[in-house]
């Protein structure tokens, strides 16, 4: 009977046609990321420990992980060495601990809707350290070359200009008079008395370590082709990193105990939808439309998050802040064209080369595709 109700919905979403679906899908993923910033700021004012919250977060996240990597890579999974544990751990180190560990720092002295603005930067961070690297190609005598470099740079000054100039209050929300306040809501604010510009220091620390991680992983995977399966790898090692810090520097058994039902709440949230629904989500649309199509999706998430937090958080808006977020998102979308425009030289090439010497073709093409499809964007939310 089950299976009979629910053919039609299924026949109904089937029909739906798959452009739209991802659409759909990216725009739920930027609100299921916004609230995962929100709620991250409203579990800091509550009073959860910095370092306890990771520590749950990273259980539920590795629960949600464990039976899909098994049961769906038990045949590509290649033998676990030591070699492969030792590089799966200093992934932890980059992408689960520092990564994680930043950005809780630099939320607490900031607000979500800084955090959310200076992660458009990842992209360019990612493809400058990947050219440095010489992971990534640079050919500054094309357009494309061009976009890339002008695209890090605007990025980097967007991210230089929020840390160093604050500037005056834009926008303020005004408080109604002899209105009622939810209590979850009385517990948020914005960060005030809290150093911003340490704050923005941390976040940019949250950036590096999140496309350090991009960057690192990219061998890792060509040794070990098994993602779900080094990312559960890696989320388990961040999770024994974090109890180890967490067991040093919080002594009190109070740390570790939930005092409301809204500090369960922003856990639950952080593992769940974060980490878990927002991964699964997340692979699907990359497999789907690309990671360039998943990465012109980034700013929504800024403005999502900016709206989220005035209503909930009260939150200022700084003249700092909205120049860095424009000069961010601008260079965000100039390293994501430049990347277009490659890959489009790139498949042109191919074809051209493909008609006289159809032996050399697959040489030539699979030459090509490794280049262009280097780890510019995340493939899993577990590095948020």
């Amino acid at each position: 009977m089950a299976d009979t109700s629910s053919a039609p919905a299924k026949r109904m979403w089937c029909s739906i046609p798959e452009r739209f679906q991802l659409h759909a899908a990216m725009l739920a993923l930027q609100f299921g990321y916004a609230g995962f910033h929100v709620v991250s700021r409203a579990a800091l004012n509550m009073g959860v420990s910095k370092l306890v919250f990771p520590v749950y977060r990273n259980i539920i996240a590795l629960l949600l992980l464990l039976p899909f990597a098994y049961f769906l890579e038990k045949k590509e999974r290649p033998a676990i060495t030591l070699n492969f544990l030792v590089q799966f751990f200093l992934l932890a180190l980059v992408g689960i601990t520092a990564n994680q560990g930043f950005y809780l720092l630099g939320l607490d002295n900031t607000s979500p809707t800084f955090a959310s603005a200076i992660q458009n930067s990842v992209p360019a961070i990612t493809f400058l350290m990947a050219a440095l690297l010489r992971i990534e190609k640079v050919r500054l005598d094309r357009k494309d070359g061009i976009a890339k470099v002008l695209g890090t740079i605007f990025c980097v000054t967007g991210a230089t200009v929020i840390t160093l100039y604050k500037g005056p209050t834009i926008y303020s929300p005004t408080q109604t008079l002899h209105s009622t306040t939810p209590a979850f809501v009385s517990q948020l604010g914005d960060a005030n008395g809290k150093n911003w510009t340490l704050g923005c220091i941390y976040l940019i620390g949250h950036c590096l370590s999140w496309s350090g991680w991009l960057v690192l992983q990219a061998p890792v995977l060509k040794k070990y082709p098994a993602r779900l399966s080094v990312t559960s790898y890696t989320c388990f090692f961040g999770l024994l990193q974090f109890v180890v810090i967490a067991l040093i520097f919080e002594r009190e058994a109070q740390a570790w105990v939930f005092h409301s039902g809204g500090e369960l709440f922003t856990i639950l949230y952080a593992g769940v939808v974060a980490s878990g629904v927002a991964f699964a989500v997340q692979i699907w649309c990359i497999d789907r439309g690309g990671p360039v199509f998943v990465a012109v999706y980034q700013p929504v998430q800024t403005l999502v998050v900016a709206i989220m937090a005035s209503i909930a958080l009260r939150e200022e808006f700084y003249l700092g802040g909205i120049i860095g977020a424009v000069l961010i998102i601008a260079g965000l979308y100039l390293v994501l064209w430049g990347k277009n425009e490659e890959k489009k030289f790139a498949q042109d090439k191919a074809a051209l080369q493909s008609t006289p010497e159809h032996g050399n073709n697959v040489r030539t093409t699979s030459h090509i595709k490794s280049s262009i499809t280097q780890p510019l964007l995340p493939s899993s939310s577990e590095n948020v």
